[in-house]
């Protein structure tokens, strides 16, 4: 019985650890060697986009510091769920970062969503197809593109990509 106790003990405690080791995407990143301009990014989107979900980080196994990597944050909520996905590629002192947020909501439509956008922002065009089942919300600075996917009366698919060069 004492063994038993010892085993049960051992493994939550191994799994708490995990769960704190690997806790944000920055942190798996600097474990795992990625380049540190690459990992300073990596932390700012965290920050930024509120990521706090299941967080998984593909590197170069060998020399991570110096080939691009993936990192992707999943979440869910009461009304859907989210994908944030970053790739992180090193050029010296330098990285380029692109990013790709995917949202799907359950209890909205792409043209309530879309409306609410660009009231939020008048400068955002707004571009929809095939009869309502895409809409395409662009800025003015071309910083991003927010895809609205219409997958029924109260459903929407929000896919976000961008694309940074810092310090270019």
């Amino acid at each position: 019985m004492h063994h038993l106790f010892r085993l049960i003990v051992l493994t939550l405690g191994g799994l708490i650890a995990n769960i704190v080791i690997a806790a944000t995407l920055s942190s798996e990143a600097q474990e795992r060697g990625i380049n540190s301009t690459c990992s300073s990014y990596l932390g700012q989107l965290e920050e930024s986009v509120d990521l706090n979900g299941l967080n998984i980080t593909f590197a170069h196994p060998s020399d991570p510091s110096l080939y691009p990597s993936l990192h992707v944050s999943n979440k869910k909520y009461n009304n859907g769920s989210s994908v944030f996905s970053a790739s992180l590629s090193p050029d010296g002192e330098y990285c380029y970062v692109s990013t790709v947020n995917v949202t799907e909501v359950n209890t909205q439509n792409c043209n309530d969503i879309s409306i609410l956008k660009a009231a939020e922002d008048s400068t955002l065009k707004v571009t929809v197809y095939a009869d309502g089942d895409y809409s395409i919300i662009t800025p003015e600075d071309n910083t991003y593109q927010l895809i609205l996917i219409n997958n029924g009366e109260q459903s929407c698919t929000m896919v976000e990509s961008r694309m940074m060069w810092p310090g270019r």
